[in-house]
């Protein structure tokens, strides 16, 4: 605890004693007291412009090229850990947003588990299937997943259950105390915390002591992030200890994160919105500036990550990612709270060697609210035997769809709205929605379309073409 300022002893005891109480593990402790002695310290972990210049000159994974049997070996040895900890808050959801339905009656669980079971058997390979839980998500996932017989690999758990936090009143630092809702005192980490799970799980060994190699992480809302034989043999080839994703920035992505150099030393680093100070916000979503979107998809090797953990002692040196919110998100009125957190994407700047490759945009398709969903929903994308997704108009691009959030912002305002399903959007540039209008079915949008508010609920009759 020395590495904690004098005023906020108190508060790291009395949060380490709360992690202790709670079971978390020893490592992810660590982590945890780390970031609380910068936050204590007054670090903000944000990262200013001027420190920073833009990654513009990345290799391309459609260049990339391996024979078939350099790919089999790659994939041979890698495992596939997809971050399965969110609920589907922000659209409503009280339960994992991986158990909604993605494309017709499949959800993301549903087309994840086909599309690694489609890539065994054609490549004759294990590639074990591990999910980053939260409490939240567990159980319900796990449930799901139970329908795919041949999914678990003997010897390796289907999952890996992430640590929780107290988050810390504001105004002490202290973990907060919220007695009409005390599950409210507590919080996830970020994705960061897949590594110390990672490791406290025994995951780690038992993938090296089978012969994995190498782990593809993606997060379990993309499902363009299938774990591709020919980036995997990219990776293994390059020598590399970690490599990140990115794909070209589009009017969609300018507030997500994105790679840079650090001026001081070179070195590869993440920065998301939240690292981002408001000054800077214009060259943040300045796609010329940086040209790159950060796609959450990385490649690690497990043995060069083994020394990593080693040399920091157990403990990632992650940045610090500080988020203030209200103890009850749905309350604006409640206590002011600082959840600490870290990203597993920021794992970048540990690993001296760090590298990226810029890949398509269709191994991009978070989906972060309503309106993506009803991309993926849509015949923009075209289903494959192996469960990738396709997109049936390539040379298109997909549409950029704005939504209403005052009809649409749930799941159950948008099926609603939708009950036959999402319009036909493959000659769709853009379509943006504002008021309350119902789609009936076969609905095609072509161009840019613009629907104004009506000022009462309106419905679009069947079989409508919709038009610039």
């Amino acid at each position: 605890m020395s590495n904690i300022s004098v005023g906020s002893a108190t508060g790291a005891d009395e949060a380490v004693a709360a992690l202790r109480a709670d079971g978390s593990s020893d490592a992810a402790i660590k982590a945890f007291v780390r970031l609380y002695g910068e936050l204590a310290a007054g670090a903000t972990g944000l990262v200013a412009e001027s420190d920073i210049d833009p990654v513009v000159d990345l290799p391309y994974g459609v260049d990339v090229h391996a024979d078939p049997e350099s790919r089999r070996a790659a994939l041979a040895a890698t495992a596939v850990v997809r971050l399965n900890g969110g609920l589907g808050t922000s659209m409503g959801m009280e339960r994992a947003k991986s158990l909604l339905a993605a494309r017709s009656s499949a959800t993301f669980l549903d087309v994840i588990a086909q599309q690694i079971l489609a890539l065994r058997r054609r490549w004759e390979v294990p590639l074990p299937l591990i999910l980053l839980d939260s409490f939240a998500t567990q159980a319900d996932s796990l449930a799901a997943l139970a329908a795919y017989v041949d999914l678990p690999v003997e010897g390796l758990p289907l999952d890996v259950l992430q640590s929780r936090e107290p988050k810390l009143d504001a105004r002490d630092l202290r973990p907060v105390v919220w007695p009409r809702a005390p599950h409210l005192q507590w919080c996830p980490p970020g994705h960061g915390d897949l590594y110390p799970s990672l490791v406290a799980s025994g995951v780690v060994d038992r993938l090296r002591e089978r012969g994995m190699r190498y782990v593809f992480v993606a997060n379990a809302d993309n499902l363009g992030a299938t774990p591709d034989p020919h980036l995997a043999a990219w990776f293994a080839a390059s020598g590399a200890g970690y490599a990140a994703e990115v794909t070209p920035r589009t009017a969609m992505d300018r507030k997500g994160g994105h790679l840079a150099r650090r001026r001081r030393d070179g070195q590869l680093i993440l920065r998301d919105t939240a690292q981002c100070p408001a000054a800077d916000m214009g060259a943040f979503t300045d796609a010329r500036r940086h040209p790159f979107a950060h796609c959450n998809n990385v490649w690690i090797d497990l043995d060069v990550f083994a020394e990593v953990w080693d040399r920091h002692e157990g403990v990632l040196p992650l940045p610090l990612i500080r988020n203030t919110k209200t103890v009850d998100p749905r309350d604006p009125t409640s206590p002011s709270v600082v959840q600490i957190e870290s990203a597993v994407g920021a794992a970048v700047e540990v690993f001296p060697d760090a590298t990226a490759i810029v890949v398509p945009r269709s191994r991009f398709v978070p989906v972060k609210s309503c309106a993506d969903l009803v991309v993926l929903r849509s015949d923009v994308y075209v289903d494959a035997e192996d469960a990738s997704l396709q997109v049936s108009e390539p040379l298109r691009g997909l549409p950029q769809v704005d939504l209403d959030p005052r009809y649409y912002g749930r799941i159950d305002w948008l099926e609603a709205r939708f009950p036959a399903g999402p319009p036909s959007l493959r000659q769709c540039d853009a379509l943006t929605v504002v008021g309350d209008w119902t789609f009936g079915a076969g609905v095609r949008c072509v161009g840019r379309v613009h629907l104004d508010d009506p000022g009462e609920a309106r419905c679009i009759p069947d079989g409508t073409v919709l038009t610039g």
